[in-house]
């Protein structure tokens, strides 16, 4: 069942007023004029101070989301006093406040039993423990849901500014707290149950299995902002080419498989998408529950987008790089082999790529087909390494080690000859685009107006289509969009460019295109624990608590 926006925002306010006006009767049963229930600030201290609780109570009811917390222990309080002590009363009072509370407040057999009768309830332990561990599940839902909720980084396209085995808090409230979608969830749960019991590593029978219902959906709809995406933010956001994913193989992009597969097989596209369904559980997402992604926000509406030889261009000037930014180097020896041992000594922090594995002279496949990869360092013992490093840590290498013949960095021309499968946005024949030069492509701001032809279709379809929810219809050299045959396009929501640090091994818009404003979860705060199992050194002391600039 989808609740469009009007009919989100009358229920929010019809649950509101009638809570107060549940309040209202309530006041005039405990002995306090109703009307005082309806007063801003006024009511909330009558509240607080009815249920004898202390100034902190008040000044904590004011702040955002933990105010929620609050209200529903004045709620349990108040009823408490109205002899309302069951857990099935607690729950309906909490959950159900618009309802429930009118429902008390206009029974006459409901009546307040006085502040000394109240006081001699006493809860059994059971209900200590349920209480507080629902509580302890409400509180902690809406802080992370709203407020701030902690990030692990899994993969290295951030390095190095944000590593492998960063922990990091995110402020949700940065950019507009979103309210969730899919909101019939299991709590602490994204879009999967976990596979174990967390650390205790005990496999779970349902392991894996989806952790939410769509029986209620909510269009996007934001909470007020602290202020807009700005260029160069750390932001998680739902990844956009996350809409369909195959359930076996989650860590792939859904439409990049599609098109490997129908070049590899040469087969058509709906033929390789029909043989994917075959083999795999093909599963569509809602926005809210596509895999969380952090990269850096480079673009923002409006602008005007290049990769020139590596550099990348904002709006024709060079955009900001960190200081952590990796690409990859060719590097070439003589004499004598590097030593990752010797590296590390001194410091020079590198990656090293991953390659087709060999047993007994043969690559290795999975069960699904896929090649296994494994990293490796110098294949052969030659002369040559791909390593990928900061420009300081390069520095480091020439300067360091005597053995050094030369150190490039990896530039990936335009194609002159484009393939039918292209791995870069727009994945088009028209665009001969790469990591390493790319565009330029101006970034879609709401209310802007683009013309749309057979040239310009592919860099906009997914938006059309997928992300603005219209019906695309190609027919010969004509473009139908909701039935009528168009020629231009106005985008309904502002779109954003995300780019990795670590730029040449970074799933990134130079493969899937533009972040739409729905996606965007909120800012990378502050890194509040880090530990580095990559090469065994443990927990990195100078990373915790450090502000994510």
């Amino acid at each position: 069942m989808e609740i469009g926006i009007s009919t989100f925002v009358i229920l929010s306010i019809l649950y509101f007023v009638a809570s107060h006006v549940g309040l209202y009767k309530i006041f005039e049963k405990i002995g306090i004029e109703g009307w005082k229930a309806l007063v801003p600030f006024y009511s909330t201290y009558l509240a607080v101070k009815t249920v004898k609780k202390g100034w902190l109570w008040i000044i904590t009811y004011y702040i955002p989301f933990l105010g929620f917390v609050v209200w529903m222990g004045i709620v349990v309080e108040l009823l408490k006093l109205l002899g309302k002590t069951s857990f099935k009363d607690h729950f309906l009072g909490v959950v159900f406040a618009g309802i429930y509370l009118p429902y008390l407040g206009f029974k006459e057999d409901v009546k307040f039993i006085g502040f000394e009768e109240a006081a001699k309830y006493k809860k059994s332990r059971k209900r200590e423990w349920a209480d507080a561990i629902i509580f302890a599940i409400v509180a902690a839902t809406l802080i992370r849901g709203f407020y701030i909720e902690a990030f692990t980084i899994p993969t290295s396209s951030m390095e190095r500014k944000l590593m492998v085995g960063d922990f990091l808090f995110v402020n949700k409230m940065a950019y507009g707290a979103r309210v969730p979608n899919t909101p019939l969830s299991f709590p602490f749960t994204h879009h999967s149950f976990p596979e174990e019991i967390p650390l205790l590593g005990i496999p779970l029978p349902f392991g894996g299995n989806q952790s939410y219902i769509e029986w209620i959906k909510f269009p996007h709809y934001k909470l007020p902002a602290m202020g807009d995406v700005q260029r160069n933010d750390c932001v998680v956001f739902n990844f956009p080419a996350g809409d369909t994913v195959l359930i076996e193989e989650q860590a792939q992009v859904y439409e990049q498989i599609v098109r490997s597969q129908a070049v590899n097989l040469g087969k058509s596209y709906k033929e390789a998408k029909d043989l994917i369904a075959e083999r795999y559980t093909v599963k569509v997402r809602p926005v809210d529950k596509r895999e969380n992604y952090i990269k850096r926000c480079v673009g923002i509406p409006g602008d005007q987008l290049e990769i020139v030889d590596g550099e990348l261009m904002i709006n024709g000037k060079k955009a900001y790089l960190d200081e952590g930014a990796q690409f990859k180097y060719d590097v070439y020896v003589k004499d004598y082999p590097l030593s990752k041992k010797m590296l590390l000594k001194k410091e020079i922090t590198f990656e090293f790529p991953e390659g087709q594995k060999y047993e007994n002279g043969r690559p290795v496949f999975d069960g699904q087909g896929n090649p296994v990869l494994e990293q490796y360092w110098n294949p052969g013992g030659g002369n040559y390494y791909e390593l990928t490093m900061t420009e300081e840590a390069k520095n480091k290498l020439v300067s360091t080690f005597a053995n050094i013949v030369s150190v490039e960095r990896q530039i990936e021309k335009k194609q002159e000859m484009p393939s039918v499968y292209l791995p870069v946005f727009p994945n088009d024949m028209q665009y001969n685009w790469t990591i390493d030069n790319f565009g330029p492509i101006t970034i879609p701001k709401k209310g802007a107006t683009v013309q749309l032809d057979m040239k310009t279709l592919p860099l906009y379809k997914r938006i059309i289509r997928n992300y603005e929810h219209n019906e695309l219809v190609i027919k010969g050299n004509d473009i139908f969009i909701n039935g009528e045959n168009v020629t231009s396009y106005t985008f309904q929501q502002d779109y954003y460019w995300m780019m990795g640090d670590n730029r040449h091994n970074s799933q990134d818009s130079r493969y899937w295109g533009f972040v739409p404003d729905d996606h965007i979860v909120g800012k990378a705060v502050f890194v509040w624990f880090s530990t580095d199992s990559k090469f065994g050194t443990g927990i990195r002391w100078d990373r915790l608590f450090t502000l994510v600039h």
